[in-house]
């Protein structure tokens, strides 16, 4: 079972780039994140022709995260994290896929920090972990998977100083991450590639494709229940130098 996660930045201006990923990769199970689409204005007919079903929650200009799975239909289990009703962003989505709970997540960016978006990226990583926790106190198998608009380590961001106040490497932010991890999840793409950078984000300024300078910041953490399952994991980072892309590629993973 191939399952993986990719920050669409706009589904619908992204659509031809994603239906060829869609048809050349085969991935089983899929998190998009960034859809910035609207529940209506979703592309259901054009995923659906290419085979897979869909359930998402959408956003207008922001936010939005979506779950497909291959030939079959994820069944949906929750649309929000739990923790706090006054959340109202599309950040969050949780799903059945052939036997495995999948989710879609998008972390808040945190930026300028500090400040309240910093403040409101810790809580909802605090949210994350509780609900996390359960996961692991049931013995579920389920693939945190999403943007977690962090770079958990120096190995995770190209050589510079330029990101040094940023909220994606801010010490607070890699704690948190790294107190989710100690829960007792498996970084699959870390625990597969424990020395190689595997970028997953390119920013569109200062010809940062071009020269390499990337982030990891979409992530499959796997439960216990899941993780002696792992068999692959890798980067479609070609996806980043086509034309119209996304400013990350997708990550993925292969389960025995």
């Amino acid at each position: 079972m191939k399952v993986a996660t990719f920050n669409i930045n706009n589904i619908n201006r992204r659509l031809p780039n994603l239906l060829r990923w869609l048809h050349q990769a085969k991935p089983d199970a899929v998190a998009l994140q960034e859809l910035k689409s609207a529940d209506a204005d979703f592309p259901v007919d054009a995923i659906g022709k290419a085979g897979y079903g869909a359930v998402w929650r959408g956003q207008k200009t922001w936010n939005g995260v979506a779950i497909l799975a291959r030939k079959a239909e994820p069944v949906l289990i929750r649309t929000a994290l739990p923790g706090d009703p006054d959340d109202h962003e599309s950040r969050y989505i949780e799903a059945a896929v052939n036997g495995i709970v999948v989710t879609s997540l998008y972390l808040p960016n945190g930026n300028p920090q500090p400040g309240p978006k910093f403040d409101y990226k810790l809580d909802w990583f605090r949210r994350l972990r509780r609900h996390a926790a359960k996961f692991i106190k049931q013995d579920i198998p389920v693939v945190l998977a999403g943007d977690y608009n962090v770079a958990p380590t120096p190995l995770d961001i190209y050589p510079t100083r330029s990101w040094d106040k940023d909220a994606l490497i801010q010490p607070t932010s890699r704690a948190a991450f790294g107190q989710l991890v100690a829960q007792g999840w498996c970084d699959a793409i870390r625990e597969l590639h424990p020395e190689k950078p595997m970028f997953t984000f390119w920013d569109y300024k200062r010809n940062r494709w071009p020269r390499d300078a990337g982030l990891r910041l979409d992530h499959l953490l796997l439960s216990p229940a899941l993780a002696p399952r792992l068999i692959k994991a890798g980067v479609d980072r070609k996806l980043r130098g086509e034309e119209g892309a996304s400013d990350h590629a997708p990550a993925w993973i292969v389960l025995r």
